[in-house]
């Protein structure tokens, strides 16, 4: 039986599914508040869910209780909504998918998203992650990623995937996607491990950006630039302050020019190229006792 639960069968036109999930591949909420933006930004309307009761272990991640009325509290359980959105000035419509990384039935609930990409038609499928990388917060953004469609994996500068190992639910999907013939596109924001705390409006423009030349729908993104710029004047405030840390930060651009050849694969928990957090913790502790601080 499938875990999706359909309220709505919206008609949309050559529409593409984007889709990010909370936890690891989510740092600093910016894969997730960038499909977020998508949604506000366009008056998303949900048309879909997936059961969580199949899917969510609740003592790992429990329901919220909130007062709705001022009086009336209402339990939100945990879920992955499916929301149509319509673009105005384009020939594309979205479906977005948002909700935390399953704890179980992977399978059954990547067939519930194939399921709605199906019915619905999508002609592409577009996942936003996020992770914490060895970057400094004052560099362009470097979107990084792969795909299973050539003509965009020529477009975007990218190369097939040699990766075996372990992976996620973005690799699980992409996987099902890819059999079932669905062209699909992973792409990856990193985000400074110093400054990990949501939001990072840099690392979701760079996502939408990315989105945009994909796709071709236009995405107005001016607001977000603006919380850019200011987002990036208050790090460099903080980062000057501290002689340390703005040296630290200077090596790690100067690391970030060379690093052109970045890739990152859908498949894997660890991707070729960007360190995992043992690895930013160790290299960190090695800075500090270069300084003698440790």
């Amino acid at each position: 039986m499938s875990s999706l639960v359909w309220e709505d069968h919206p008609v949309l036109r050559h529409p593409v599914l984007v889709a990010a999930f909370t936890g690891w591949n989510d740092a600093g909420d910016a894969a997730t508040d960038a499909v977020e933006r998508l949604a506000t930004q366009y008056d998303a309307e949900q048309f879909a869910y997936i059961d969580p009761e199949r899917h969510v272990d609740f003592q790992a991640l429990r329901p919220t209780v909130v007062i709705t009325d001022g009086v009336t509290r209402e339990v939100r359980w945990p879920g992955t909504r499916l929301l149509a959105v319509r673009v105005p000035g384009s020939s594309r419509d979205l479906v977005l998918v948002l909700g935390p990384e399953p704890h179980m039935r992977w399978r059954e609930f990547c067939d519930a998203i194939l399921e709605a990409a199906g019915e619905l038609g999508c002609e592409l499928a577009v996942t936003f992650g996020s992770l914490l990388a060895d970057a400094a917060h004052n560099q362009v953004v470097k979107i990084t990623g792969s795909t299973t469609e050539p003509a965009l994996m020529d477009r975007l500068g990218m190369t097939r995937s040699r990766y075996e190992g372990p992976t996620g639910i973005v690799g699980v999907l992409h996987d099902v996607l890819r059999s079932s013939g669905i062209p699909s596109a992973s792409l990856w924001a990193p985000v400074p491990h110093y400054v990990a705390t949501p939001p990072n409006p840099p690392a979701q423009v760079a996502l939408l950006e990315a989105l945009s030349n994909i796709t071709d729908i236009p995405i107005s993104l001016g607001e977000l630039r603006v919380q850019s710029a200011a987002w990036r004047a208050r790090i460099d405030t903080f980062v000057a302050d501290d002689d340390d840390l703005r040296e630290y930060v200077a090596r790690l651009a100067e690391q970030s020019e060379d690093d052109d050849d970045l890739f990152m694969d859908p498949l894997s928990d660890n991707p070729d190229g960007i360190p995992t957090g043992d690895d930013i913790a160790a290299e960190l502790e090695e800075f500090l006792r270069e300084q003698g601080l440790e």
